[in-house]
């Protein structure tokens, strides 16, 4: 089971030419080994880059995800991270988080194990 981040799916999405390529292969490779997971947070990142919900669901479709709900409890910790990731001037059972942006996490949230180009 991975979790992945919004950064992954919108250059997939959008094909961004720097991270197309590397978010593809990650993107089909976690898609191969097993469960996708996506939160409630991350359907609102993409949402938020989308004009029409059609469009949402045309990136998210529900039979590629698997759609979890997120604890209060985390979504508070989350809240306090991205805070503290914004001071610092950047724009969870513990599974894999496929993420292009290693940095960031590894700030705010030091402990799940990441899936990046940069180790």
């Amino acid at each position: 089971m991975v979790l992945v981040d919004s950064t992954v799916i919108l250059d997939v999405a959008r094909q961004d030419p720097h991270w197309r390529r590397w978010s593809r292969q990650q993107w089909k490779d976690a898609l191969t080994a097993g469960p996708v997971v996506i939160n409630v947070i991350l359907y609102g990142e993409i949402a938020f880059a989308c004009e029409r919900i059609e469009v949402v669901d045309e990136i998210l479709p529900a039979h590629l995800y698997h759609y979890r709900s997120i604890p209060r409890e985390a979504a508070f910790l989350a809240a306090c991270a991205h805070g503290d990731d914004r001071e610092r001037g950047g724009q969870r059972r513990r599974i894999p988080l496929l993420t292009r942006v290693a940095r960031r996490y590894r700030q705010a949230f030091p402990g799940p194990e990441l899936i990046t180009l940069q180790r």
